[in-house]
């Protein structure tokens, strides 16, 4: 048996992870804001022992890559609820399964943030992670006081120094600062207490932040860019990488590169998670996998297609013939340069016209998608994960509750008789499920340090 073992994320997008999934005949209609359906699939995840809950986020209705509200009403993407308040709600009635949450970095203030996350992780016990992301998209630039993006190399760069400054705020108290002393009236040392003076090129923070040091030190920190500055900020500062992959040989070539850069960071390999997205589609037989699966693409609507790939790929296809080959020739994008390459490099290794590129990421729009039964699914989980690919998965069901349901009940099984995940969870926290270090407080760890100089 394997002496590592899987970490297993289940990342919920709303009614599910296929473009069409809200038209599937078992997802309850209004589910994308019905917490009751989070709370449902929440609890089958823990139950299933899974790492954590995932949630991604956007802060508009993406009408740019959509073409119309026409088109944006043809799709469940235009509602979804806010990460935080469900998350918060989601850390009240669950116990050990991890909570995280996307926050950009382009839209938001260091200081809301450090205390936001680090109140939610006493809330949940020491449960919680960020996905630190940048913004990449003009709708959403145009709901925060600007008429364009920020250029990529500059969203990159403000989220590395927000990052600082966020994690300076996380350490503005040392573990055993709070003394609450009744008897002498004391509440804290003063002498345990740092204000940051933050003054960089981006921000103006002093701090301290109002909320004592968290559980987990910091929650985990994630990253999900895989551009070189996506990487490179990756190396430097997160615990685990979400990226997308549709083959073992890019997998394995993005798991090295990632990897390769920590040592110049003073970090070990196993200090950073790898999680590729898969959308897995499974049936009890590999036929019966292929009939879930077309169910599926026959609920693509050309528009909603064509209109989800002209937005990942940075560039309007509508003039181009749907059933013509998908042009190389497209101007770079200011938005995810990784996910353009990545669809570009897809579309000409495949001969893929544009309805056929559309289909092949409806599901999951651009990661891996694994049709088959639970044997062939385990098969490919293990290579990759045997092979210097992945340290894990966020499971991307195409439809919900279903899509998990199914491989709760068929691939973890046969994950766990292979000796691959576990049966019950080892710790309490997010980063014990990880197997990550709780980070030790930067102003103790100096002190430390002069007294054994």
């Amino acid at each position: 048996m394997s002496k590592r073992q899987l970490s297993l994320n289940a990342f919920l997008m709303a009614t599910g992870h296929h473009i069409a999934a809200w038209r599937h005949p078992d997802v309850p209609a209004g589910a994308e804001v019905d917490f009751k359906e989070y709370l449902r699939v929440a609890r089958l995840a823990e139950a299933a022992k899974f790492d954590a809950l995932f949630v991604a986020d956007g802060v508009a209705v993406n009408l740019e890559s959509a073409g119309s509200y026409e088109v944006a009403a043809r799709t469940a993407r235009a509602s979804y609820l806010e990460p935080f308040t469900l998350l918060s709600a989601l850390a009240a009635v669950t116990e050990r399964i991890g909570l995280i949450g996307t926050v950009s970095t382009s839209f938001n203030e260091p200081f809301n943030l450090a205390r936001k996350f680090a109140s939610l992780d006493w809330i949940s016990g020491g449960r919680v992670g960020w996905n630190q992301v940048t913004s990449n998209t003009l709708a959403e630039a145009r709901n925060f006081n600007r008429d364009e993006h920020l250029d990529h190399a500059l969203r990159y760069e403000r989220a590395d120094e927000f990052l600082d400054v966020v994690k300076g705020l996380w350490d503005s108290w040392e573990d055993d600062a709070f003394v609450r002393d009744q008897a002498s009236g004391q509440f804290f040392d003063s002498a345990k207490l740092h204000e940051l003076n933050h003054r960089g090129k981006h921000f103006q923070v002093k701090g301290p932040l109002n909320v004592a040091r968290s559980p987990q030190g910091y929650p985990v920190l994630v990253q999900a860019g895989s551009s070189e500055a996506g990487k490179e900020i990756a190396a430097r500062t997160a615990e685990a990488i979400f990226t997308a992959h549709q083959s073992l040989e890019s997998a394995q070539a993005f798991y090295a590169d990632v990897k390769g850069r920590l040592a110049r960071y003073g970090r070990r390999p196993e200090e950073l998670k790898v999680l590729p997205g898969i959308l897995p589609i499974v049936g009890r037989t590999a036929e019966e996998a292929q009939a879930k699966y077309q169910q599926l693409q026959e609920l693509v609507h050309p528009q909603v297609g064509l209109s989800l790939l002209s937005g990942m790929i940075g560039a309007d296809l509508s003039g181009y013939d749907l059933d013509g080959p998908v042009p190389q020739d497209l101007p770079e994008t200011n938005g995810g340069k990784s996910r353009q390459a990545l669809l570009l490099d897809l579309a000409a290794r495949e001969q893929l016209s544009i309805r056929e590129l559309y289909l092949r990421i409806a599901g999951a729009r651009g990661h891996w998608t694994v049709v088959g039964s639970a044997e062939q699914i385990a098969d490919q989980i293990q290579l990759w994960f045997e092979n210097g690919a992945a340290d894990g998965f966020n499971v991307m069901p195409p439809w919900l509750p279903g899509g998990l349901e199914d491989f709760i009940e068929l691939v973890v099984p046969e994950l766990r008789r292979r000796g691959l995940f576990r049966a019950e969870y080892a710790g309490t926290t997010l980063r014990e499920h990880f197997g990550l270090a709780r980070p030790e407080n930067q102003y103790a760890l100096q002190r430390q340090q002069r007294a054994a100089s």
